[in-house]
This record gives C-alpha cells, sequence and structure tokens, in this order.
C-alpha cells in the first residue's frame, strides 16, 4: 500500500479478500459501516470527513494480513472515544474479542487529571496493560499512530513537535521491541521530518546527490554476488538496503560524524531458502571480499528479543569502500519485516492463538503488569517503562553462556534479580569478566557476569534502589523491605503477647498451639497468626487482648488444679535452678550430657546465641565452640572430633560476645562517624574499628562491636543498612 494513497473502504475490504474467506469479509464489513454510521457528522482537522482515518488504520492492518477482530477493531477504534456509542454496544454488535482491543485503545476521557502530562501517562498505562494482555491492541495503536503521523501537517507546530516526540519516545521503540520495522523506519522518519526539518532535508539532498553513483555501485555487487551464487547451485533474491534518514541522523549526531563518514550507507540483503545457505553465502561473500574485523554479527545463532533474525557483516568491497551485507531466509525476513504482526497475520481454518513459543520470548512484556501492579503513579510508571522497554540493550552472559538481556546503563544489581528474585536478595558482590567489580559497574555488552551470593547475606541495602536501572530489581527489592517490615512486626508482636502471657503467669509454649492459635485469629478476623502478631506489632489490635482471649480456656483449667500445678511448678524450678547452676559457663554454651567441661567460643566464627552451633574437641582446651557454618569445622578430621552443644536458656543480657561486620559502600566525607553513630545509638560498644578506600571511591569499613544474641545484631545491621550510601553489610570470619 502507498504510503500517500487514500483507500476506500471498499479498496480495504477488496485487499483483505486476497486472503479472507467470504464470512470474515462480511464481517469486517459490518465493522466498518457500524463505524461509517458512528462518524457520519464528524471531520479531521484537514476538512475531511473522520471516517477517512479509521479506515485508513484499517487498510494498514490488512496490509500486515492481521486477522479479522483486529481490522474490525483498527475500523472501530475511535468509536467509543470519539462518538455516542459505548463499548457495550460494541460488544453487543462484534462481541468480547473486538470489545477488549477498542478498549484497550481508548482513552481515558471522563476523568480530571492534574495535568496533560498525567492523563496522557495514564492513557499509555492503560494502552500498556491491555496490550500485555492481548498483543493486537499495541498494533491497532500503531497503526492508528502511523496514519496520524502522516498527516501530522494539518496540526499546528506546537503540536506537530508534541506528537512527533511522543512518537519517538514510546511508539517508534515499541515498533522495534515488537519487530515491525516497516512501521518503526516510517514512524522515525517522519518523527525527525517535523522534529529537526533542517537536518532531515539536508541528509535527503545529500542522499539524492550520490544516488545514481551508489545505484550503480550496488548494481555491480549484486551482479558479482549473484554470478558466484550461480556457481554453486544457491537460489536467493537480491536487492539493495535503503538507509533510513533516521537512522544516519542518529549516527551522525550520536557518533559525531559527518555524512560521508558513515559506511553503511551501501547495502545489500541476501533472501534464501534455508540456513545453511545463509552461512555458505556468508563464506562466499568473505572469500570475494575482506571482511572488517568485529563488523560480523550472528542473529541466528543468537537472535535479538524481538526474535530478529540474520547475517551481518561488513567487506571492503570493490572499490576499497566499506560494503554491508545482510543475509537471511525468507521466513527471517518476514519477521523482521513485520515482526510480532507475522504471528498474528491470519491464516484460514486456522485462527487459534498466534505462535506460543513467539508469546513466551516476549516475557518481558509480562513484566509491565508486575511494575503495573506496584506504581500507583502513571507518570512514574512511564518513567521506568521508558527505561526497562525503549532504552538502548545490552547482552550479557551468565557464566554457563546463557544470555541476559539488560537496558543500557544496568548494573549487577539488575543482573541478579533479571536471574532470580533471590540471588538478587542474597548477593554480596559480582564479578564481571573473572574480576571484583563494585555494584554499581555499568554493565557492557560481551560481559560475562558472576554473582556472589551468602546465605548469611542481611538482604539488599535501601540504596540498591537508586543503583538500579529496571524496575523489575527496583520492584523487588521494595517488595523485600515491604516482606521484612511485616515480618518484623510479626516478631514484635508476638514479643508482645509472649510478655503479657508471662505476666498473666503462663508460657507462651503452653498457649502457642496450632488449634489455640487458629481459634483466636478466626475470633478476631485475621486469615492466619502471622497476619494477628503483625496487626499487634503495628497497635492495629492490643497484645492484652490477644493473650486475654489465648489463656482463657489454660486459666479456668488452672483455677480447676491450681493446688497441683503449683506444686508441679516449684519442683520444676529447683530442678532447673539446680541444673542451671551446675552447669552454667562463662560461655554461655552446655555440652550435652557433660558438666564442668571447660567451654570457649571460637575467634574464627564468633557465635552468638542464636546461631547454630557445634563443639570441636581440643587437645587439652577444652570444647571449643564453632559456628555449624564455619570453615574449619567442615574437614574430614574436624567431623570425628565434634559434640552436640546448645545455648543456656534464661537471661543473657549480661553476657556480651563479639562480632565481625564488614560494611561496603560510596566513600564520602562523614560515612564512617554515621557508621560509628548509628551503632552507638543501639548502645552498643565497639571494640575495633579499621577502613580503606579504593580507587573506585568505595570504602570498605570493618568494626568489632559486642552483642548480645542474633536478634540484637539484626537491629544493629538494619541500622546500619538504612545509612545513605551503605550498599552491603556481612558479617565476616577471621
Amino acid at each position: 500500500m502507498a504510503k500517500d494513497k487514500i483507500l476506500t473502504a471498499e479498496e480495504v475490504i477488496e485487499l483483505a479478500g486476497q486472503y479472507m474467506n467470504d464470512e470474515d469479509l462480511g464481517f469486517i464489513r459490518r465493522a466498518s459501516e457500524f463505524a461509517n454510521l458512528a462518524h457520519s457528522e464528524q471531520y479531521r482537522k484537514s476538512g475531511e470527513p473522520y471516517i477517512i482515518h479509521p479506515i485508513q488504520v484499517a487498510g494498514i492492518l490488512v496490509n500486515l494480513e492481521m486477522d479479522p477482530e483486529t481490522i474490525a477493531g483498527g475500523f472501530l477504534h475511535d468509536v467509543v472515544e470519539d462518538t455516542d456509542y459505548t463499548l457495550k454496544d460494541i460488544h453487543k454488535e462484534f462481541g468480547e474479542e473486538v470489545s477488549m482491543l477498542v478498549d484497550g485503545v481508548t482513552k481515558l476521557g471522563k476523568i480530571k487529571y492534574k495535568s496533560k502530562e498525567a492523563q496522557q501517562a495514564e492513557n499509555h498505562r492503560k494502552m500498556f496493560v491491555a496490550m500485555a494482555k492481548d498483543m493486537r491492541v499495541i498494533l491497532i495503536k500503531l497503526s492508528d499512530r502511523l496514519h496520524n503521523m502522516r498527516t501530522l501537517k494539518h496540526l499546528p507546530s506546537e503540536k506537530q513537535r508534541r506528537i512527533s516526540n511522543e512518537t519517538l519516545e514510546i511508539f517508534a521503540p515499541l515498533a522495534h521491541r515488537l519487530g515491525i520495522s516497516t512501521i518503526k523506519w516510517e514512524l522515525e522518519d517522519t518523527a525527525l521530518r517535523y522534529l529537526n526539518p533542517q537536518q532531515y532535508y539536508r541528509i535527503v539532498h545529500l542522499m539524492k546527490q550520490k544516488r545514481n553513483e551508489r545505484e550503480y555501485y550496488i548494481d555491480d555487487v549484486m551482479n558479482e554476488i549473484t554470478n558466484q551464487l550461480e556457481d554453486v547451485n544457491i537460489e536467493a533474491d537480491l536487492n539493495g538496503r535503503p538507509k533510513h534518514l533516521y537512522s544516519i541522523y542518529r549516527k551522525m549526531v550520536l557518533q559525531n560524524k559527518q555524512f560521508n563518514e558513515i559506511y553503511d550507507l551501501l547495502a545489500v540483503r541476501i533472501l534464501v531458502d534455508s540456513i545453511k545457505d545463509c552461512y555458505a553465502v556468508l563464506g562466499i561473500i568473505h572469500t570475494c571480499w575482506k571482511p572488517m574485523p568485529g563488523r560480523f554479527k550472528d542473529y541466528i545463532a543468537m537472535p535479538k528479543p524481538n526474535l530478529y533474525q540474520s547475517l551481518h557483516t561488513t567487506v571492503i568491497g570493490p572499490k576499497g569502500d566499506p560494503l554491508e551485507v545482510q543475509i537471511r531466509t525468507h521466513e527471517m525476513h518476514e519477521i523482521a519485516e513485520y515482526g510480532i504482526a507475522a504471528h498474528w497475520a491470519y491464516k484460514e481454518g486456522n485462527q487459534e492463538s498466534p505462535n506460543h513459543s513467539f508469546e513466551e520470548k516476549l516475557t518481558w512484556f509480562r513484566e509491565i503488569l508486575d511494575s503495573q501492579s506496584d506504581t500507583h503513579d502513571a507518570e512514574e510508571f512511564m518513567e521506568s517503562l521508558k527505561v526497562d522497554l525503549f532504552s538502548d540493550m545490552v547482552y550479557v552472559f551468565t557464566p554457563k553462556g546463557e544470555v541476559v538481556e539488560l537496558p543500557s546503563g544496568s548494573v549487577p544489581i539488575d543482573f541478579a534479580y533479571r536471574i532470580h528474585t533471590e540471588v538478587g536478595n542474597q548477593t554480596i558482590g559480582a564479578k564481571v569478566n573473572g574480576k571484583m567489580e563494585p555494584l554499581d559497574y555499568k554493565l557492557n555488552t560481551g560481559d560475562i557476569v558472576e554473582m556472589m551470593t551468602s546465605k548469611h547475606s542481611y538482604g539488599p541495602s535501601k540504596d540498591w534502589i537508586k543503583l538500579a536501572q529496571t524496575s523489575q530489581a527496583k520492584n523487588k527489592i521494595k517488595q523485600f523491605f515491604k516482606k521484612q517490615l511485616k515480618e518484623e512486626n510479626i516478631v514484635k508482636g508476638r514479643e508482645l503477647v509472649e510478655r503479657e502471657i508471662r505476666n498473666i503467669g503462663l508460657q507462651p509454649k503452653e498457649v502457642f498451639t496450632t488449634d489455640n492459635l487458629n481459634r483466636v485469629s478466626e475470633k478476631f478476623n485475621f486469615t492466619n497468626e502471622d497476619d494477628m502478631f503483625a496487626a499487634i506489632g503495628y497497635q492495629g489490635i492490643t497484645a492484652s487482648q490477644i493473650a486475654t482471649r489465648l489463656t482463657d480456656k489454660l486459666r479456668k483449667k488452672i483455677e480447676k488444679e491450681q493446688d497441683l500445678e503449683q506444686t508441679l511448678a516449684d519442683v520444676t524450678t529447683t530442678e532447673i535452678k539446680t541444673s542451671s547452676s551446675k552447669g552454667k559457663k562463662d560461655s554461655g554454651v552446655r555440652v550435652e550430657g557433660v558438666d564442668n567441661l571447660l567451654v570457649r567460643l571460637s575467634k574464627c566464627c564468633n557465635p552468638v546465641p542464636g546461631d547454630n552451633i557445634i563443639g570441636y574437641i581440643t587437645k587439652g582446651r577444652g570444647v571449643s565452640v564453632h559456628r555449624t557454618d564455619c570453615p574449619n569445622v567442615q574437614t574430614e578430621e574436624a567431623q570425628t572430633r565434634l559434640l552436640p552443644v546448645y545455648w543456656e536458656k534464661g537471661p543473657s543480657d549480661t553476657k556480651q560476645y563479639h562480632v565481625d561486620l564488614e560494611i561496603w559502600g560510596y566513600d564520602r566525607r562523614g560515612l564512617l562517624n554515621e557508621v560509628l553513630q548509628s551503632v552507638n545509638e543501639t548502645k552498643t560498644n565497639i571494640t575495633a574499628v579499621s577502613g580503606k578506600s579504593d580507587r573506585n571511591k568505595m570504602a570498605t569499613i570493618n568494626i568489632t562491636i559486642l552483642i548480645q544474641n542474633t536478634d540484637h545484631l539484626r537491629k544493629i545491621v538494619e541500622r546500619i543498612k538504612q545509612i545513605h550510601d551503605v550498599y552491603t553489610v556481612r558479617r565476616v570470619m577471621q
């Protein structure tokens, strides 16, 4: 379909008749007539009847050979927005599928927003969410935008620039990510014409000046290639590939080049029947002309995320000028030109859902819904979307050679969360190309990234939200802190209830049975016990209310058997005191089944109450207590000298234990003072401090503190992690 030709509805239906049956043609004819009736008294800025626009949109979709529902959606896409008809009317006349497509491209017109920008962002969010459910929504929207760009000359210059800028920011990149190059290039070239007309017409003039010379050159090259291919009996279609204006403009601006310095103005595209022929043709091209180093790309073995496949090579051509050659199969060429549309294209007798493998490979689109659920502000949603979907991409490798695609500017944190949420949450460092790099290192295409993780990591730092580039990573980090906050409230709520239960004179262990907790949770309309304790933690309900209800049955039982229970309690208390006086050591640790044995805490791993521990029998120095994950007790020899130990129960507020922490972050003025102050605020003693800074302005601070147990340690670590520019805090072994 020629760009400037205005089609009639009959011509669109006639074009559709080349690949549709009579029943489907009748369906889109009804849609055409419905749209004509709805827009009958409306006119465009150009003075033309409004119905011309939906007809041209449907024509673009027919040119892509789309299915009947999508073309009907093209005819009807403005009916709900610009006429008195509603979605119910569309649904009644054309079914749920068409009404859903129309709703996806219909703007939000009846809600008032604080600004035009906010309204436009909300419109885009609505469209993207609908698109994530059905890709055909964006095909209609791209066709709508393409015809609007073709008729932009009728609008005021300010509106021309605004629409062109939006086209370059959102719609052209989206067409690129979906692989629809035929629409992408026209959107970009037309937008450039209105945003920078001086450069646009200058490039047009420069290209016209040497067009004949280039055409003769390309013809000579194609004749030479044809002769070579005939010698080896390979059938191929050859054509000169025109360079698009916007692509030339970007190279001139971004790479600061003059027009005559852009080499790939001269390009040949070769279409063959099989992948085997692709590589055979590549060998012939490299035999005829010398390839330029670093200019060969194999997108067949490693397709782009939008499923684009082709071999690209640049050689020194017959006259010594660089010549770009693209080699692909006919099927690859169809996908390169029409992208996702090639998979949604109408096939008579097979109108099922599109290629499922194609849908699975576009998983990045499903992530839109994830970010949608966590982002309430539409403008923030669009900004994160531009980073995730529309920025230039880098392609990095896992240690196993798998390719991971990330937006340009991404850091190892983005890579970690793209691999798996737990990899991100347990990250303590990153190796890039075998070398340790900071977590704010900007990844480049070809980097091999290996994440360093630890099960004992205290999780991400809040500063990671600023370091991360992708909305996926940012949302995962935010979710971690939301969950952590809930977990803190659960712990706090449980402690408050336990305290109330003890004040009543009972032990929490007696009260916290599964049946009892479920009974009280249901009584107060909580889903489960965790939600109940969390509500106590954030003071949604008092601990005394819950404690009273939890102990009501037990208290009644105690009242009946008070004398006997009191006697048993006295005996139990006496036995506990006797046992404690015998076995209690300064270490706070007892060896199971043995009293009066020398026990000391190992300095290599500094175990503290709350850690899982094991005893190691030393020669002449009693039992050395280690953390179970300490490397010093993992050897075969050590395994023969281990024995079970446990922390003594009872108050241990007076006993303190050494712990070594390593804090890593950006080296700025005052960072060390803030770390020390945050520890002091927890009334924790610091016994040693050291620090260093590297050439990348990253600081490593090592401190040794005295703590009471792992809960005490966790609170200190969380306090340090709140400090601005602190990236990781970890417990280290000597």
